[in-house]
C-alpha cells in the first residue's frame, strides 16, 4: 500500500538526531516498511535476532560452497588446492576474523571519538556497530596465518573463500533492512520505503541495493569465474574479482545511502567513509585479477 508524503520537514538521522530535510515536492509515494520483528526467536530472556542468524547462515553457506569447491579437482586444472578438511578447520578462524575485525574496524573507522571517551562500550557489541572493511581485513589476516601454518597456497585459499563470501553479504544486508538501519537518502523513486526510524519520508532501500549487488550479482559473477572459466586455476583471479567487485558495488550504493551521522560527508557533500575504504579494494582487486596467471598443468604420461 502506498502512502503520500511531501513538503519540507524535519527528519531523523540513523542515530535519532533531528536534521532539516529538503523539500521533495508536494506529493510523493512511499512503500510502508514491512512489519518484520527484528527478533526471530525469543525464549524467555534469550532473544535471537535475524541479524545474528544472517551472520551464522552466511558463514555456514560460505563454508559449504568453499568445501564443495575444494572437493572438486576439475575446477582447479591440476593446481594444488585446499582440502575439505582444511576448509572445516578454517571456518573457526574466519568467524573470529569477521567478528573481531568487524568490531575493531567500526571503532577505528566510524566512531573513534565515542569509544575513546567510553572505552567500555567497545565490548558492548549488542548495541551494534560492525564494519565490513574491518571484517575483511580481520578475515584476510586470519587466512594468511592459517595458510602459513598449514603450508597452503595463500591465493588459492583466498579464492575459494571469496567465491562463497557473497552469500553472507546478501543475507546480512537483508537483515539490515529488517532492522531498519543503514537506510538511504530521500528519494522520489516508486520503490522508496518509509522507514520507521527515518522520519515520515520516502528513502532509498539501500540495504536491498547492496543485497542485490554485493550478494546476488557478485555471487553469480564469481560462479561464472569458478565453474565456467575455471579461474581457480589462476590463483588470485577469483579473489581479485571478489574484492574489486565488492568495492565497486559499495561505492555505487554509497551515492544513495545516508552517511553515518557521527561522520557525515568527508568532502564535497558526497564523499563518504565507505567510499574512501572501498577505493583501495578496487585497486588491489584489479591488480590481483590482472596479474593472476594460470598455473601450468602437470605433464601427463
Amino acid at each position: 500500500m502506498w502512502r503520500v508524503r511531501g513538503g519540507p520537514a524535519t527528519g531523523l538521522t540513523q542515530a535519532g538526531r533531528r536534521v532539516q530535510t529538503p523539500s521533495m515536492g508536494p506529493t510523493l509515494l512511499a512503500l510502508p516498511f514491512p512489519a518484520i520483528d527484528p527478533i526471530a526467536v525469543a525464549i524467555g530472556p534469550l532473544a535471537i535476532r535475524w541479524y545474528a542468524l544472517a551472520y551464522i547462515a552466511g558463514l555456514v553457506g560460505g563454508w559449504w560452497l568453499a568445501r564443495r569447491l575444494a572437493a572438486a579437482p576439475q575446477y582447479w586444472t591440476g593446481l594444488r588446492q585446499p582440502s575439505p578438511g582444511d576448509i572445516d578447520d578454517l571456518i573457526v578462524w574466519v568467524a573470529l576474523g569477521v567478528v573481531l575485525g568487524g568490531r575493531v574496524g567500526y571503532v577505528l573507522f566510524y566512531d573513534l571519538q565515542r569509544y575513546i571517551a567510553q572505552p567500555a562500550d567497545i565490548l558492548a557489541v549488542w548495541q551494534g556497530g560492525m564494519s565490513f572493511h574491518g571484517g575483511l581485513l580481520g578475515t584476510t589476516l586470519a587466512m594468511i596465518f592459517f595458510a602459513r601454518r598449514r603450508g597452503l597456497p595463500m591465493w588459492s585459499l583466498f579464492d575459494v573463500i571469496g567465491a562463497g563470501a557473497p552469500v553472507g553479504f546478501g543475507l546480512v544486508r537483508i537483515a539490515n533492512f529488517i532492522n531498519a538501519e543503514l537506510w538511504g537518502k530521500l528519494t522520489a523513486v516508486p520503490w522508496a520505503v518509509e522507514f520507521p526510524n527515518g522520519g515520515p519520508f520516502p528513502r532509498h532501500p539501500t540495504q536491498l541495493y547492496e543485497a542485490a549487488l554485493e550478494g546476488l550479482l557478485l555471487f553469480l559473477v564469481l560462479r561464472i569465474a569458478t565453474h565456467r572459466l575455471l579461474k581457480l586455476g589462476a590463483p588470485g583471479f577469483v579473489s581479485g574479482v571478489f574484492v574489486a567487485g565488492y568495492g565497486l558495488a559499495r561505492i555505487f550504493v554509497e551515492f544513495f545511502r545516508e552517511p553515518d551521522p557521527q561522520l557525515g560527508y568527508l568532502f564535497g557533500g558526497w564523499l563518504t567513509m565507505g567510499m574512501v575504504l572501498s577505493v583501495p579494494m578496487v585497486l588491489i582487486g584489479l591488480w590481483a585479477a590482472l596479474t593472476a596467471r594460470r598455473a601450468a598443468e602437470p605433464a601427463r604420461a
